[in-house]
């Protein structure tokens, strides 16, 4: 132990003089020792206001209770026990030099308590906020919006005034209106806040203007007062304050008796029995529930027990009275506040309005998609093709099989896409031959096989993949969503899918516009005898376009598959859709397709969103209303005109 002294004593001497930001930390010694909310606040605001290098370290290190007091002067260190455990290595506070050894009992930690890390915690904001590495400003402006406070205020208003960053200037500047809302003292500066935030969608103003709205319930004989900012008036034994919640507010209140109830009148009874007799009247006689209530009337009387209130009683009482609730904040701010909200409230439902329309246009480029290939082959062909889901099933798997041998999803959805056009194509060629070209001009039994060989693949897809749902997987580009603010987002695959919907669009258009096959194929439409005569062959180009629409499903079976679950009944969903929006558009017409899938693609999403619980309910009333569509306009929106509508 005298070693020990002597050591510490040499180290003592051999110290420097204290740096000026230790030289203030004496001068807060006690404060600090103390470690009191109540006290603190003068020595944190000293050590952040002082302007001393290291202030800023030294409150870091107070937080995370690295500081040591030594007792015999009062100057603070940082230390690490020694090698022998009755003995401290002190380090310089901001500096960490060596600064000599005391022993175990002659140094103290310092541990705030969770009130004073906070004080110390908004303290440090001032140095964050003006910290020259900008991902620091960014981090403690976050920080800083998580656990908001009155202290983080002036300091924030001060690095506002010296950011540069402009896109860190502006979020500053939101973030000291979302803190002078709920933390300015002077109430102009708090209503002009709150005013700003009038159109904002995000989720912080919302959550910072909604709490300026709770209200206090309250009752009176006479009424609010007139200094009292009044939210409403309630009526008892309406849906917001029945009359056991309000006579049970008058019991708490002590303005009402609380209610006696028949276990409590009985227990009062037991009490009051004497000689066999209560109030006069044998306790054999109490056997039901009148006797013994006309018993406890007769204790009341006798002023024995409370007396018990009639239902009339209650409801008289509970007249007398006004129930109310009160807004905790002033007048000026809660009508801010509430014309802010309306105005929010209307942005919402417009940018609703867009975010349903923007999944309604998603929604109509997936039916295009999946009708396409349809219209080609019901359209130009006149086949009923029931089995045209099952090429977008049959995609879908190309896909999912084209993962297992290439794992890059950007490589694999490249190759992807043509390889399910040929494989879709080269199936729907072999339909063709095999069956359908024995059946033109005799739908009904087109209708029955196509049917038949639907099942077969469906069949067939699940002795080969299984009945489980297989990935079919988005490269990452592909992921997440294009968010436009809190209320409107649209993802990314839906956005891909709109792009190839307008790319097969513009692709079919030159084909059938521009070009000898579509040439072939509007000539077969029209006049299959007089386009023969021409040395047309229709039998191939039937082949062919049955063949070109098949792969063109092919490659709707890929896009649907990457957020959908790829199965063996996938195309089944959409079969009804695309047999909808080609009959709506007009068979045969490309632009009747497309006007066709949008309008059923707005009309399932409008539906929906009058009736969001219930899709099912919402594709049964597109129906309907299809139908009936149908019936005053039998050949679709773009109907064909000349010798293809004879045809």
């Amino acid at each position: 132990m005298l070693l020990v002294a002597v050591a510490t004593i040499e180290g003592a001497l051999a110290q420097p003089a204290p740096t000026p930001i230790e030289e203030l930390l004496l001068e807060n010694t006690e404060l600090i020792q103390e470690s009191s909310r109540r006290t603190i606040e003068p020595a944190i605001a000293a050590i952040a206001d002082s302007g001393l290098e290291g202030a800023d370290v030294v409150l870091q290190r107070w937080e995370a209770r690295d500081l040591f007091v030594r007792e015999s002067d009062g100057r603070f260190f940082l230390a690490e026990r020694g090698d022998d455990r009755d003995t401290y290595n002190l380090f310089h506070v901001v500096t960490k030099e060596p600064m000599g050894t005391a022993g175990r009992r002659e140094v103290d930690q310092i541990k705030p308590n969770s009130g004073i890390r906070a004080l110390i915690a908004a303290a440090l904001v001032k140095f964050q906020l003006t910290n020259p590495d900008p991902a620091v400003r960014r981090g403690a402006l976050e920080a800083l919006l998580r656990e908001p406070s009155a202290e983080q205020l002036d300091p924030l208003r001060a690095a506002l005034g010296r950011e540069n960053d402009p896109f860190l200037k502006g979020a500053m500047e939101r973030a000291e209106r979302l803190l002078t809302v709920r933390f300015e003292e002077d109430e102009a500066k708090r209503v002009e806040a709150i005013e700003s935030f009038a159109g904002d969608l995000s989720v912080e103003a919302r959550a910072t203007l909604n709490p300026l709205l709770n209200t206090t319930l309250k009752v009176s004989k006479e009424g609010p007062d007139e200094d009292e900012n009044v939210a409403r008036v309630l009526t008892p034994g309406s849906e917001n304050l029945s009359f056991d919640a309000a006579y049970d507010l008058l019991v708490r209140r002590d303005l009402a008796p609380r209610i006696i109830n028949a276990a409590a009148r009985d227990a009062a009874l037991v009490e009051h029995i004497e000689n066999g007799m209560v109030a006069g009247v044998p306790v054999a006689s109490l056997d039901t529930r009148e006797a013994r209530d006309a018993a406890y009337s007769r204790l009341e009387e006798q002023g024995a027990v409370t007396q018990t209130q009639t239902e009339d009683e209650i409801a008289d009482l509970i007249a007398s009275f006004t129930f109310y609730e009160v807004y905790s904040e002033p007048e000026a701010i809660t009508g801010a506040v509430l014309g802010t909200i309306a105005a929010i409230n209307r942005s919402v439902a417009g940018y609703g309005f867009l975010d349903i329309a923007l999944d309604a246009l998603s929604l109509a480029s997936i039916y295009f998609l999946a009708a396409i290939g349809l219209a080609i082959t019901f359209g130009v062909m006149g086949v009923i093709n029931m089995a045209h889901g099952e090429f977008i099933m049959m995609g879908a798997y190309t896909g999912y099989v084209v993962q297992q041998f290439i794992p890059n999803y950007t490589a694999s959805l490249v190759v992807a896409l043509p390889l399910a056009f040929l494989v879709t194509f080269a199936a729907g060629v072999l339909l063709e031959r095999l069956v359908i070209r024995w059946l033109y001009h005799r739908p009904l039994e087109t209708l029955l096989a196509t049917f038949g060989v639907s099942i077969a693949l469906q069949q067939l897809a699940k002795n080969i993949f299984g009945t489980q749902a297989r990935p079919l997987t988005a490269p990452d580009w592909l992921g997440g969503a294009l968010v436009i603010n809190d209320v409107v987002a649209i993802s990314y695959i839906r956005i891909a899918i709109f792009v190839l919907a307008i790319i097969f669009l513009v692709l079919l258009l030159f084909i059938l516009n521009h070009t000898r096959l579509g040439l072939e194929v509007r000539s077969v439409r029209q006049n299959p005898r007089m386009a023969s005569s021409m040395g047309i062959n229709p039998d191939r180009i039937n082949m062919l376009t049955f063949g070109l629409g098949s792969g063109i499903a092919g490659i709707a079976g890929v896009a649907i598959g990457l957020f959908a679950k790829v199965t063996s009944d996938l195309g089944s969903g959409y079969i009804v859709q695309s047999f909808m929006t080609v009959v709506v558009g007009g068979v045969g017409n490309i632009w009747g397709t497309l006007a066709g899938a949008t309008l059923i693609g707005f009309l399932q999403k409008g539906i929906e969103w009058f009736n969001p619980s219930n899709t099912l309910a919402a594709q049964t009333y597109m129906i309907i209303f299809i139908i009936i569509f149908i019936q005053f306009r039998p050949k679709g929106i773009f109907a064909l005109k000349g010798r293809a509508a004879e045809a």
